[in-house]
């Protein structure tokens, strides 16, 4: 699982059956150096790629989630569905205490 900020909403004009009562959020995966300020600042945009999350959880823009990416997205649906990531966690609190070895 990775964790990502919210960072807006994907309108459709049409829609599969299957995903019916979810929305598409657009998530800015976290990078090492925004775990400590995650959830106390506004972490803005990371140096990977934004993506394309479902969520069915209820998240919305600013939030922290957790998603899974690849073939473990489809696993909740009984017919597999055209989505490539999915929101797993909406992350309420988090504590960072990195390694110093």
């Amino acid at each position: 699982m990775k964790l990502g900020t919210v960072i807006g909403r994907v309108t459709l004009s049409k829609s599969v059956e299957t995903l019916k009562g979810g929305r598409f959020l657009v998530v800015s995966p976290l990078s090492r150096a925004q775990f400590a300020t995650a959830l106390t600042a506004k972490p803005g945009m990371g140096t990977d790629p934004s993506l394309v999350v479902y969520d069915d959880l209820g998240g919305g823009v600013n939030d922290v989630i957790g998603y899974e990416e690849g073939a473990e997205a489809a696993q909740p649906f009984e017919v597999s569905p055209p989505i490539d990531a999915i929101n797993c966690v909406l992350v309420d609190e988090m504590f960072y205490h990195p390694w110093k070895g």
